[in-house]
């Protein structure tokens, strides 16, 4: 699932200058959606790039008249209306004016948006969900009960976004019944609360890999080959770097270069991967050829405990050098191996922490994710390959 995190940003936040300010800060911290009045969608358009959702008074004929005019990636019913307990509920939801808009064709709303109030309120939210791409419901006091009775009962219906008003809040509420929300809609002017809340997203999303140990079987010099720095846009930690090798199925864990050395400054944005044929694991599970990296690719960076996050890279710097074969076998008896340069500044991870590629030997244990899939450009599939 993909979550996302979405900015209250209509007039109940304040002027526009309150507004405004709100707005810069999510979208300086990332968020995905911005949620306004139909009549600030341009001003947000003018602050940056970002999906923009209205709220619309569900008036279908007004809306078909102002199409032209508003820019919105999504229109939202419920505001100033039964929604948000303006408008009484009809006894029978099917007499609902929010429903019918969002049950029209063409010019009808994408969303809708409903304050849980009581046991009515929720069961109104139901229904919307059944009708709207996106059901926003706001939990009076914070009720994790219906949320959960929402995410049990709405299932894919919708993509279900709840209010909060804090990164722990969103935490919870991703984590609800295991299966979460799919996005929160995040109502705070606190600027770090609203980094937080990205971040949390952003936790929430990423792979957790289970990386073992291999033991080292081989280590010999070879001739030069065409080799790959990946320069990210992104700085890594001491104990970070990326997955590559010379066969999809058993990756090796190479550091970042993050180390200082008495030969060259450390370079946290960069890992020396190895030779032009090998594999870097990408964020979405796949693998790519370092010789195919390029500006604004985006690779997966892997800590020593799996964890995973996403970096874009800056380039891909490919110079002939002096290359090592490093060849290692499996807890499951499977061999692997990739060229690393023959040079001190590289590392890979073994029990005892870093070790330079240099300083390997067979015998040692190192850092390795391995998996029997086999890969066919990049993507995983059942097949039967052999690569040696």
């Amino acid at each position: 699932m993909t979550r996302s995190v979405w900015l209250k940003a209509d007039d109940e936040v304040g002027d526009w200058e309150a507004r405004k300010r709100r707005i810069t800060a999510g979208l300086e911290a990332g968020v995905d959606w911005v949620l306004v009045d139909e009549a600030d969608v341009e001003r947000v358009r003018d602050l940056g790039s970002v999906n923009v959702a209205a709220f619309t008074n569900g008036d279908v004929h007004v809306m078909e008249a102002e199409a032209d005019d508003s820019d919105a990636d999504a229109t939202v019913v419920g505001k100033d209306g039964e929604g948000d307990g303006t408008v009484d509920l009809p006894s029978d939801f099917s007499g609902s004016a929010d429903l019918s808009s969002l049950r029209q064709n063409g010019a009808a709303p994408e969303g809708g948006y409903v304050r849980i109030f009581d046991e009515d309120y929720e069961a109104f939210a139901e229904e919307v969900a059944t009708e709207a791409d996106f059901t926003i419901v706001i939990g009076e006091d914070w009720q994790i009960i219906p949320l959960e009775n929402l995410i049990a009962r709405v299932g894919d219906e919708t993509d279900l976004i709840t209010g909060v008003t804090s990164a722990e809040d969103a935490r919870t509420a991703y984590e609800t019944l295991e299966h979460g929300v799919d996005g929160v809609l995040l109502d705070t002017d606190d600027i770090d609360e609203i980094r937080k809340t990205v971040d949390v997203r952003d936790e929430m999303g990423r792979e957790q890999l289970d990386l073992e140990y291999a033991e080292v079987t081989a280590v010999e010099q070879t001739g030069s080959a065409d080799r790959v720095c990946i320069d990210t846009g992104n700085l890594m930690d001491h104990d970070e770097g990326m997955l590559v090798g010379s066969m999809a199925r058993g990756l090796f864990f190479v550091h970042a270069e993050t180390a200082e050395s008495p030969y060259v400054a450390s370079r946290p944005f960069r890992v020396n991967a190895g030779a032009v044929h090998a594999y870097v694991r990408t964020p979405d599970g796949g693998t790519k050829y370092l010789s195919e990296l390029q500006s604004g690719d985006e690779v997966q960076i892997v800590d020593s405990n799996g964890r995973t996050r996403e970096a874009i890279v800056g380039r891909a710097k490919i110079e002939k050098r002096p290359m090592f074969r490093v060849q290692a076998e499996t807890e499951g008896g499977d061999r692997i191996e990739t060229l690393l340069q023959n040079a001190e500044t590289i590392k890979v991870h073994a029990r005892d922490g870093r070790v330079a590629v240099t300083d390997l030997e067979p015998g040692d244990e190192i850092l390795v994710y391995h998996e029997d899939t086999a890969t066919h450009f990049g993507e995983k599939i059942e097949e039967s390959i052999i690569e040696k």
